[in-house]
């Protein structure tokens, strides 16, 4: 990960925390004033979508380009798979292995990206494997779609690459997300069954003793 991508996961987190003051506040009021009380699960489920949320964007679009910033050469990427391509080049020019390039790793780093989407897709949203993958590439469309346009014009130039593979890896991103949300839900079901059983064969055996 590039100083870049640290300086503005920091950006992001310090978003966060700001918008989550902003929420929280009509959050507290709002089930305080329903339920008489706190949910902690409502809070946390907020928090967590607005750090995943604030984080992605920051990842996506910062640092937005300076005046000494060099523009890219090439904004539109459109063969599937280059970057194994990509990851064979710069191998032959630094050596090394493969999964220690910087290419490779951004791969990784995209597909990571959206797990989290997968998850909340699986949890939150109540969606299916393929109402899950539309969402990942539906919102990474959007994303590169935006980069595209330089922010929809708001940024002086185009400073990231509309790449195919990152709407590729963004998609399976989500759609692994998906599969560790519905794991999750499997092991959270199954607890309660399995604590219940026990109760009911104590009450047995206890009446069984006092016969």
């Amino acid at each position: 990960m590039t100083n870049a991508q640290l300086t503005a996961l920091q950006d992001g987190f310090t978003g966060f925390l700001a918008l989550w003051v902003v929420v929280l506040v009509p959050q507290l009021i709002t089930q305080l004033a329903r339920h008489g009380g706190l949910r902690l699960r409502g809070l946390a489920t907020t928090a967590a979508v607005l750090l995943y949320g604030c984080m992605t964007l920051a990842v996506v679009f910062l640092p937005l380009p300076g005046p000494g910033t060099r523009r890219l050469s090439q904004t539109v990427q459109l063969h599937p798979f280059q970057w194994i391509a990509d990851i064979h080049t710069e191998l032959l020019k630094h050596g090394g292995s493969w999964f220690m390039t910087q290419t490779f790793q951004q791969a990784c780093l995209n597909v990571l990206l959206f797990v989290p989407l997968g998850v909340f897709a699986r949890i939150l949203w109540c969606r299916g494997l393929t109402g899950t993958a539309l969402i990942g590439f539906t919102a990474s469309l959007l994303i590169e779609i935006t980069q595209l346009t330089a922010n929809f014009g708001t940024a002086p130039y185009v400073y990231r690459i509309f790449d195919v593979d990152d709407l590729m890896n963004n998609t399976f991103g989500a759609g692994v997300g998906w599969v560790f949300g519905a794991l999750l839900l499997t092991l959270l079901r199954s607890r309660p069954s399995t604590v219940g059983v026990q109760p009911a064969r104590r009450e047995r055996v206890h009446f069984a003793e006092t016969r």
